[in-house]
């Protein structure tokens, strides 16, 4: 089997090198017509440079914390890239919150789970309401490790936690140590899986949701049914979704409308 191939996404879709400039773009054209005082950008959650997270408020009361991270297989991205995914929440009154994180190689992917962490806490200390963890990607994976039996949050951050929601996630880590990227992300078999959601119990009583594209590499269904599967065994509602006629890169392009399905499997409604 081809490995990289497997996991490859922007090759295998058509156009897919399209999608980060437009994303960048039409993130930047969100942020600059958001109030001012309904944005906070760079705000520091944790030590390093690039523990940061950018804050979206809804107008009036929220009704929560929506927070989004983000993928780009812990080797790219930052949370500015995704800005006008927040539109969708923002739109039934959630407060939105995208952490960026260090990257690998710089850091390796266990740190990564500790940064977002980190900023979960953060969000716990610094809002209100219900909090309702996403993930997209790389991004789903560290949304789905921090209600691991493991996790480093503390259980007052967890109660308060109504939901995860990991879209097109990576659940077990084992075939990355297959894949050339290995070289930057340098995973060894005991990291990746200690750091595989799939191999863990998790802390029971959650709502989780696993989402996924039909059209994606046929890895990105299985790593979502894989989770799907194993969690299910656990006291927790698990719920799986394969949206029609959607890939890795716009599988995700619903959240910035209100009213989408994705959107309101985000929040539960």
């Amino acid at each position: 089997m081809d490995w990289d191939n497997a996991y490859a996404n922007i090759a295998n879709i058509p156009g897919g090198e399209e999608f980060p400039a437009m994303w960048l773009e039409r993130s930047s054209g969100f942020r600059d017509g958001m109030a001012t005082d309904r944005m906070r950008c760079n705000v520091s959650y944790g030590p390093h440079p690039r523990e940061v997270m950018d804050v979206f408020l809804p107008e009036g009361v929220s009704g929560g914390v929506a927070v989004f991270v983000h993928g780009g297989y812990w080797l790219k991205f930052d949370q500015s890239v995704f800005s006008h995914l927040a539109e969708g929440a923002l739109g039934n009154g959630w407060t939105v919150v995208m952490p960026g994180y260090p990257l690998a190689p710089e850091v390796r992917v266990s740190s990564i789970t500790q940064s977002i962490a980190r900023a979960v806490t953060r969000v716990a200390e610094d809002f209100d309401g219900p909090i309702r963890l996403a993930g997209h990607s790389a991004g789903g994976h560290l949304v789905t490790r921090q209600i691991c039996a493991d996790s480093s949050l503390a259980a007052a951050v967890t109660e308060r936690i109504a939901g995860i929601f990991s879209i097109s996630g990576v659940h077990d880590l084992r075939p990355m140590l297959k894949l050339a990227m290995n070289a930057e992300l340098q995973l060894d078999m005991a990291e990746a899986t200690r750091e595989s959601s799939a191999l863990h119990a998790p802390l029971e009583s959650f709502d989780v949701h696993a989402w996924v594209g039909d059209d994606e590499r046929p890895e990105f269904v299985r790593q979502t049914t894989l989770l799907a599967n194993i969690w299910s065994g656990f006291d927790m509602r698990m719920r799986q979704t394969i949206e029609s006629d959607r890939h890795h890169l716009d599988v995700i392009s619903g959240l910035d409308a209100p009213h989408s399905g994705i959107t309101k499997a985000l929040l539960g409604l």
